[in-house]
């Protein structure tokens, strides 16, 4: 299995992709770096490890997620929340955001990570967020991100088996 779970801010994507692995033994790929004096990020991750129950395993994987799915073993489960924090940690690494290429400079790392899903050997849920309904950002930053993330989702929605959208907390099947 190979489950791309996307939804935008506050959707409900992520509690919902972890109710789909419960009762499991999960490896939970948290992607987010921490952001120092930041409490208001503190917060939102203190609520995401909240839920995890205490027999799932965390592994902090802001830059090595291609590594961790490819170590994964056949049968077990791994949820990675959220493939949005590894794109910006992928388009600092590159320097996406001075690039004159922009999104493209972190294609090389989109690449890794799209193979590492296809030869992923456990039962794989991915959470990613939906950049796209929103206006065409203002900033270059906000562009990058958003045409980055897009593609992204685009070519991870082609390697997964199921691709669910949730929206105020609703599942919608799209694959």
């Amino acid at each position: 299995m190979r489950l791309l779970v996307l939804g935008g801010i506050r959707s409900g994507k992520s509690a919902w992709a972890e109710r789909q692995l419960a009762g499991r033994a999960v490896t939970y790929v948290a992607t987010a770096a921490g952001r120092p004096g930041d409490p208001d990020w503190d917060q939102r991750i203190a609520a995401h490890q909240a839920r995890r129950p205490p027999t799932w395993t965390t592994v902090e994987a802001a830059a090595d997620l291609p590594a961790v799915l490819a170590a994964a073993t056949p049968g077990s489960a791994v949820l990675v929340d959220d493939v949005g924090n590894w794109l910006t940690g992928a388009l600092d690494r590159s320097g996406a955001w001075e690039h004159p290429a922009g999104a493209g400079a972190a294609q090389e790392a989109a690449t890794e990570l799209l193979t590492a899903v296809e030869n992923c050997p456990a039962d794989l849920v991915l959470v990613s967020p939906e950049a796209g309904w929103s206006v065409v950002p203002a900033t270059r930053a906000g562009r990058i991100f958003a045409d980055a993330q897009g593609s992204l989702n685009q070519r991870l929605a082609a390697a997964c088996t199921d691709v669910v959208l949730v929206v105020a907390g609703l599942p919608q099947r799209l694959k």
